[in-house]
């Protein structure tokens, strides 16, 4: 017997009984309400024509998030209220102030991407104050514009809220807050569609460590950023789902002395902002983490779990020496996590075993830390290379310094011959000329889509001379030519 879904449609309850726990959001919508608003254009998270958005209960307010609806779960809507381009206009009210503002500014075309760009500017509509431009490039890269039309949907995204500063979902907060906590005091629901299909959504850390004891072969769901496309893309057939994200234990994201406590369904949204903090470089390449949409979703959890040799996440924070806290039933273990990846899709994770959290160190001033990613496209695109760099220095020598690479091996690896080139030779081109050498024997490449083995090669061994050149400068940021001299290549 199938189970039932509680959430809000707009401003209205709905009770779904669900026959297939791995229905996508946008089929729900188009197939079994008749809201054609929402489109599939690429059905993987890409394009944004299907973007919706979901507003749950944060603190005392409503967080309003835009997600691509054709890679969203249908059961993973329990508690929450989604909100299409049909719920934003009223007969007394009119048009939305995004739906006006992109009236006015001509910014619809052919108008099948239309609604998933009004519903990116209704989400930046309910952030606080006024978006400068680059807040409107990154809130609407998830949303590609076949008619090249950028430039009037950016004017409209500058001018909506000139039109007004609220909507009347601001109005409804109170009454919508109360609603979904109706709705959350509800126990939690498990789904059997009676055909071998099954949906679980924990709320504890031990109830889920019990569910994967008994299923320790299922799919572990986060934000399904890249399961998704496993029933889109791949047609597969998940049986049973485990749903983590509603799991408070790994909702947290904690910070001590020592180290961040990142947990496992912790998104990227929330996590870029502490990270940026203690890294900007590493809050850049979570920024360039795919779009808005999918970081609103997509979580460091699963991107360590997925155990990708081009997650972008990694990388950094094996740089940094990050550790992983995994689980299985009662017991905990901890280790670094460079040790978790053994093989290309193999990882140091037992059945029923699940990533717990993330702790990755606070920043030592000690140290110097960079990361750098290299993309065909600069926002929303998926790494052909990404080095990390992490040194430190004493009286002008190598004391100790971690390098990692993504995009170069089946596992994200650090470059140990590389690294040992350089530990305890002086931070100097002559160094860093040789050290470049060692990275052949550390690193056989591939060639694929994203680039060759000979482009990957060599673009490792050009950021680790760009991170020396930014070091090396900011050691001597008034007298550059002083690097120059000490190495011999200034001319009088």
């Amino acid at each position: 017997m199938a189970g039932r879904v509680g959430f809000l449609l707009g401003d209205q309850l709905r009770e779904v009984e669900v026959d297939d726990p791995t229905m996508t959001v946008l089929d729900y919508l188009r197939l079994e309400e008749g809201r054609t608003g929402s489109k599939e254009g690429c059905a993987e998270g890409d394009c944004g024509a299907c973007t919706v958005v979901v507003a749950e209960i944060a603190g005392d307010r409503l967080a309003y998030r835009a997600v691509n609806s054709c890679i969203q779960f249908l059961p993973a809507l329990e508690g929450k209220q989604l909100i299409t381009v049909e719920d934003l206009s009223s007969p007394s009210d009119g048009l939305h102030p995004a739906q006006q503002a992109i009236v006015e500014s001509h910014g619809s075309q052919c108008g099948f991407c239309t609604p998933g760009f009004v519903m990116s500017l209704f989400a930046l509509f309910h952030e606080k104050g006024d978006p400068d431009r680059r807040r409107i490039d990154d809130a609407l890269a998830g949303n590609l514009c076949r008619c090249t039309g950028y430039g009037p949907i950016i004017a409209a995204a500058e001018r909506m809220r000139k039109i007004a500063t609220s909507d009347r979902f601001d109005e409804r907060e109170a009454d919508t807050i109360d609603s979904l906590r109706a709705l959350q005091a509800k126990p939690a629901r498990a789904i059997d569609a009676g055909d071998g299909r099954r949906w679980f959504a924990p709320r504890g850390i031990d109830e889920l460590a019990g569910l994967l004891l008994e299923y320790p072969e299922a799919c572990v769901l986060a934000g399904g950023t890249d399961v998704g496309l496993w029933v889109t893309k791949q047609h597969r057939r998940l049986d049973p789902v485990i749903h983590v994200g509603e799991v408070a234990e790994l909702r947290r994201l904690e910070l001590d002395s020592q180290a961040i406590d990142i947990g496992a369904a912790v998104t990227y949204d929330r996590l870029h902002p502490v990270v940026a903090a203690e890294y900007p470089d590493f809050g850049e390449v979570l920024r360039r983490l795919g779009s808005v949409q999918i970081r609103n979703c997509g979580t460091m959890g699963g991107n360590i779990a997925n155990g990708s040799p081009i997650g972008d996440s990694m990388p950094p924070l094996i740089a940094l020496g990050a550790r992983l806290v995994l689980r299985r039933g009662a017991e905990v273990r901890e280790l670094a996590l460079e040790d978790f990846f053994l093989d290309y899709c193999k990882q140091d994770r037992r059945p029923g075993e699940f990533v717990e959290r993330v702790r990755l160190p606070r920043r030592d001033p000690g140290r110097q830390f960079a990361c750098y990613k290299i993309s065909k496209r600069f926002d929303q695109d998926i790494s052909a290379c990404l080095g990390a760099f992490n040194l430190k220095l004493q009286q002008g020598r190598v004391a100790d310094i971690r390098i990692c690479y993504g995009g170069m091996a089946g596992i994200p690896k650090r470059a140990a011959k590389c690294e040992k080139a350089l530990i305890g030779r002086p931070w100097s081109l002559p160094s860093i000329l040789a050290a470049q050498a060692s990275l052949g024997d550390d690193y056989s490449p591939i060639s694929d889509l994203r680039a060759s083995k000979a482009y990957r090669s060599l673009v490792a061994e050009n950021l680790l001379l760009k991170f020396y050149h930014e070091t090396a400068r900011r050691a001597h940021p008034a007298h550059p030519t002083r690097v120059l001299a000490a190495e011999g290549l200034a001319h009088g």
